[in-house]
């Protein structure tokens, strides 16, 4: 989820601190698909342009292209008066907001627009694959930011803006973990970008400081927190911000912590120790105030409180304005798939313009999985949004979906038209925990006992066994292809003989396959040593970074799908409440969004079972869970008519 770090979560998934190699930028290989190393040359790149990187010429076709000097540019902090006193000190805080435009636009009177990041990691963790963070000369004028987009896109006309949240970095204030305090500030950072805020040149004097170089167009972008952000700030509606790229990013924190009451594994057990990680008051007492509620018994329960409410963006989605642009991975068990499907569907219902790429990997950038078309997508989407290019991307495939290591398919229209609900019922098999998965009603029971040592992927490997840990239940070989696009929802009548008890439901894939292998350190990808580069450098400032490949193994069975909720939720959506031993609960559990092709001859099972390894959190309590199968099925979203196999 809003991890500390951008990469390797793998000692265990659970853990939310990722670990990271610190690599030192040195030189560049020859640069693939990039200006290369250097200033690019204005001349040459006048002669290529199809259209000028100016919002003059909004509407003409073409693309920006890099005729500014990257070299020469104005870099420069600003420090936004938020209107908040969120630390408590009798001052507005002001977070400090450091930024890269080209010099040659407003020294001829034009203005150009934003892509800006805001982010808790600047200082404390750094930015991306090699963990970068802000570098600063000796009188404190920024010289490096991380990741490549002020090197592509400031010579191409854009200002790069980076914020650094409130409490971290530079700024004052206390974060609050995609809180009030986090999305308020951050928006009066694009209000000041369109006039309707306040900053200084300097933290503490009262010189004002105006953003007269910009015309107010912003495009948000960021992973994980970051990303989050942009959710939150595109959700308060705010004018000027045109397009959001939220990349593995959040729409309500609850369900980053929190499955249908169940805690997840995976995460700081509470968003007040995530804010310890990037905070700048290493104390802890100047920010007690805001750390307090955050981390107390509303935040460990699973009960929703109002503390989650502020933090739910899609309770706001219908004030969306600006376009989305999604990428999350699909085996991301940081921030999982229920966070992308759930903000899609709220965008969708709304009306909002959005494109999504659905990876194999983890809880990865795209830029180190699909480097090459991830930057020209990019830059096609911030052109159109931004400068106003009629360059197509509008009307391109809305969804690019990885099916195999690095082979992408395209949809018009994500879920495709043709999809529809497929309920299938899980059914008595001549084995204990060993059923049948199909359209005929299901009868008898299902019984297994929680065991939170043994994991998914045992679960999977297993299904076709009588192990005690888990009921699985599987269909026939598959004919045809069946392809499952969006969210399931598995709803089980079950008995407990404990006072709690947690539930996990996955879909499981059986058959072999050459897949990611997300469960590895780096979550899919491996990092090469040589580097391409993607924009122009200085010395302080490279736009070299390390290739990365493909990080695949071979497999006999693949989780496409997951599902968690504490049973105790079934009488409220809203409260945990204690289970009566041996009364019959009827639950539904929603899965995380996914888009997945089961192949012919392979056969798709439906595992229930307890908390599982690394999955969820759990008590002390071992409790045996019997399912109801009569009153026990699922909803499976179909692309097409599939012809089930008898079972």
């Amino acid at each position: 989820m809003a991890s500390p770090r951008q990469r390797r979560p793998r000692k265990p998934l659970a853990t939310i601190a990722l670990l990271a190699v610190a690599i030192l930028l040195t030189g560049c290989s020859s640069p693939s698909g990039s200006a290369g190393p250097g200033d690019p040359d204005p001349v040459a790149a006048a002669s290529a342009t199809k259209g000028s990187a100016t919002k003059g010429s909004a509407g003409r076709s073409g693309e920006s292209t890099p005729v500014y000097s990257y070299a020469k540019a104005v870099r420069e902090t600003v420090w936004v008066d938020t209107g908040l006193d969120s630390d408590g000190d009798g001052t507005k805080d002001r977070v400090a907001v450091d930024i890269v435009r080209p010099r040659e636009p407003a020294d001829q009177g034009r203005k150009i627009p934003v892509i800006m990041e805001a982010s808790p990691y600047y200082s404390c963790c750094g930015r991306g694959n090699e963990q970068q963070k802000k570098t600063y000369d000796a009188d404190g004028r920024p010289t490096g930011f991380p990741l490549f987009y002020d090197n592509y896109f400031v010579p191409r006309g854009y200002a790069f803006v980076a914020v650094d949240l409130p409490g971290t970095g530079r700024s004052d204030g206390c974060t609050d973990a995609g809180g009030p305090v986090d999305i308020q500030s951050t928006k009066t950072v694009v209000d000041w970008l369109n006039g309707r805020a306040h900053a200084y040149t300097t933290h503490t004097g009262t010189t004002p400081a105006q953003a007269t170089w910009t015309d107010g167009a912003t495009g948000m972008i960021g992973k994980s927190w970051d990303g989050s952000i942009a959710n939150g700030v595109a959700a308060t509606g705010v004018q000027g911000l045109k397009t959001i790229v939220p990349i593995s990013s959040i729409s309500t924190w609850y369900d980053a912590y929190f499955s249908q009451g169940a805690l997840l594994a995976g995460s700081a057990p509470t968003p007040a120790a995530l804010i310890r990680t990037v905070e700048t008051d290493a104390t802890g007492v100047r920010c007690s105030a805001v750390n307090r509620p955050l981390g107390d018994a509303a935040a460990k329960s699973g009960d929703w409180s109002p503390m989650w409410a502020e933090r739910d963006y899609l309770a706001h989605a219908d004030k969306v304005r600006a376009s989305v642009f999604i990428a999350h991975g699909l085996n991301d068990l940081t921030v999982r798939t229920k966070e992308f499907g759930a903000w899609w569907d709220a965008l969708a219902k709304n009306g909002v313009a959005r494109k999504i790429w659905l990876s194999q990997t983890g809880h990865v950038d795209p830029f180190d999985y699909r480097r090459t078309a991830w930057v020209d997508t990019l830059h096609q989407w911030f052109d159109h949004a931004l400068l106003g290019y009629d360059n197509g991307i509008d009307r391109a495939p809305m969804a690019d979906i990885e099916r195999t290591p690095d082979h992408w398919t395209t949809d018009a229209v994500w879920p495709p038209k043709s999809t529809a609900t497929t309920t299938l019922d899980p059914g008595r098999g001549t084995e204990a925990g060993v059923g049948t998965l199909g359209t005929d009603p299901g009868d008898g029971t299902g019984t297994f006992t929680d065991d939170p040592e043994v994991s998914e992927a045992d679960w999977a490997a297993h299904v076709d066994e009588p192990t005690k840990a888990k009921s699985g239940f599987v269909t026939g070989t598959l004919a045809k292809p069946v392809r499952v696009s969006g969210a399931a929802r598995v709803t089980v009548t079950a008995t407990a003989t404990t006072t709690s008890a947690n539930l996990t439901a996955i879909l499981v894939d059986l058959g072999p396959a050459t897949v990611r292998d997300y469960r590895s350190e780096n979550l899919g990808i491996s990092t090469l040593t040589t580097k391409n580069c993607w924009g122009a450098n200085t010395a302080q400032d490279s736009a070299c970074y390390q290739k990365t490949v493909a990080d695949t193994t071979h497999v006999t069975s693949t989780v496409l799908s997951r599902g968690w909720a504490a049973l105790g939720t079934a009488d409220s959506a809203t409260k945990v409440r204690p289970l009566t031993p041996g009364k019959p609960y009827e639950l539904t559990l929603t899965l995380g969004s996914t888009d997945h092709v089961v192949p012919a001859g392979h056969r798709l099972a439906l595992v229930v079972a307890g908390s599982g390894k690394g999955l969820l959190y759990h008590g002390a309590e071992r409790p045996t869970i019997t399912l109801d199968l009569a009153h026990t099925s699922l909803r499976l979203p179909v692309v097409g008519q599939p012809n089930w196999p008898a079972t």
